[in-house]
């Protein structure tokens, strides 16, 4: 009977089969648990980590280190002087002592200085020298009063110089006429020094003005004291047919 070689590598017989499956799900099983033992050793382990190597020093001896030199000792304060004190002197105070250089007076400086002074009234010289400290004393300018309008309480002024207005030649010729309000400003002298004018004739004004100006007043009196006012004068304008 012929026999195959190669038939028990190709088939195996269902009794080969049956014995070789236990052996696969134990070797499975067996492997799954080792790794859960593995996986839970590592989670329950709690010892501390080994410590690194330290490293080893090595000492040679037959090389020597010089010593460090000593610190240097400390200084010694050296002790204080004692100053002497110094009086204090009063750059105001009159000299105890004739300075040296100066002769002794003789009673002719007294002479000579009164002499000199002769026939002088300080404070009413006008002319004095200001290097010698010499002031005129006169008092204060007084401050300028305001003007005030005329009141009941107020002495009107009175005019007692009069410049009558030149006629324009230009009104005349053409028969113009007219009146022109002044308001003027009269000071505490009797002297106008403004002049404004409140109805304006135009060709007659600066005429108006003109003779307004010279004329000169006694001044206003308020309790018997000239005082500048504010005053309103006509100039009437008229031709003579």
């Amino acid at each position: 009977m012929s026999h195959d070689m190669f038939g028990d590598l190709v088939s195996r017989t269902p009794s080969i089969r049956s014995r070789r499956a236990p052996l696969v799900v134990v070797s499975v099983v067996t492997h799954a648990l080792v790794v859960l033992a593995i996986v839970l050793l590592s989670l329950v382990a709690t010892e501390a980590l080994p410590s690194p190597r330290e490293a080893i020093e090595f000492l040679d001896a037959s090389v020597k280190i010089p010593d460090a030199p000593p610190p240097p000792p400390p200084r010694r304060a050296s002790p204080a002087i004692p100053q002497p004190e110094t009086p204090f002197v009063d750059p105001n105070a009159a000299p105890l002592t004739a300075p040296e250089g100066i002769a002794p007076e003789n009673g002719i400086e007294h002479t000579v200085a009164a002499a000199s002074q002769v026939g002088v009234v300080f404070g009413l010289a006008s002319s004095a020298p200001e290097g010698f400290g010499w002031r005129e004393n006169t008092p204060p300018a007084p401050a300028p009063v305001a003007p005030v309008r005329l009141h009941s309480g107020i002495e009107a002024p009175q005019k007692i110089v009069n410049t009558a207005p030149v006629y324009p030649a230009i009104a005349m010729a053409a028969h113009l006429q007219g009146i022109v309000i002044l308001e003027t400003t009269i000071d505490e002298t009797g002297r106008v020094v403004d002049v404004k004018v409140l109805r304006s004739v135009p060709a007659l004004d600066a005429a108006a003005v003109d003779a307004v100006r010279q004329w000169r007043y006694r001044p206003a009196l308020l309790n018997g004291a000239p005082i500048p006012v504010i005053m309103t004068v006509t100039v009437r304008f008229a031709l003579n047919e």
